[in-house]
């Protein structure tokens, strides 16, 4: 087992290796890439990483599918789509279980979120005395999502029911995080990229274990706020930058 400064050296070093614009051709975040505008950036990739299970060649796939449902203007398609727009997609399949009603539902909620907030920043604020984003990932649920149970709520995991929200903070990770490396965006300036998490899923949480990084088996909730205990050590205030680490060793199976 490599000691504090070795293993915060080794995981600086593989972050550097992969935080770079190589790694973006093969990855979701390459759909809100083709965009400019802060809105389209963030439906896009809000709609990029809600789908980001499975292989990441058709997690690309069906975002395109629906890039192109949108005209690829998703902002103005939010804000513009008609009835009938809609009426059409109800029975597409777009991505294993988030199917064309799922999708119906999100667009509509954007729809209501831009009426009343310039961007979906507004709904993700952090206070004060919070360290991640638990709370807001909860206030969000419940402005984004109607009161009414409906089959696309499971969509949007839920940290207060002990979901890691792996794709949510993913999400979060591209929006708010700030460096010159080209692949985050860092567009959303009113949060701090200190209280970010790393997105846990089956490899990072794996490759946390095997580097002494967490104990718990489970990847939900408290094994995120344990990592976040972890990496904050090494870097209290860019700690997701060591995504890039577990997941470029995820992908590179260097450590088994």
């Amino acid at each position: 087992m490599l000691n504090f400064e070795e293993l915060k050296s080794f995981l600086n070093e593989k972050a550097d290796q992969y935080n770079s614009p190589d790694f973006i051709a093969d990855d979701p975040i390459q759909i809100p890439h083709r965009f400019t505008v802060k809105q389209d950036i963030e439906i896009a990739g809000f709609l990029a990483a809600t789908i980001s299970w499975g292989n990441r060649k058709s997690i690309i796939r069906s975002a395109d599918k629906m890039l192109d449902i949108m005209g690829n203007s998703p902002y103005d398609f939010v804000l513009n789509y008609s009835e009938k727009d809609l009426e059409i997609l109800q029975d597409k399949s777009i991505h294993r279980t988030f199917n064309g009603q799922d999708f119906v539902y999100f667009i509509r909620q954007f729809n209501k979120v831009y009426k009343d907030n310039e961007s979906l920043e507004n709904l993700f604020t952090v206070n004060d005395q919070e360290t991640n984003f638990q709370h807001a990932i909860e206030r969000f649920r419940n402005s984004f999502l109607e009161p009414e149970k409906h089959r696309s709520h499971k969509h949007i995991s839920s940290p207060y029911k002990n979901s890691s929200s792996k794709r949510i903070i993913m999400f979060l990770r591209w929006m708010v995080r700030k460096d010159k490396r080209g692949v985050d965006f860092g567009i959303w300036e009113g949060i701090d990229q200190k209280n970010l998490s790393i997105p846990l899923d089956v490899h990072t949480g794996n490759i946390s274990r095997k580097l002494g990084l967490v104990s718990r088996t489970q990847n939900d909730w408290k094994t995120v706020e344990e990592l976040d205990a972890a990496i904050r050590k090494f870097d209290e205030n860019d700690p997701a930058k060591y995504d890039f680490a577990l997941f470029g060793l995820g992908v590179t199976k260097e450590l088994l």
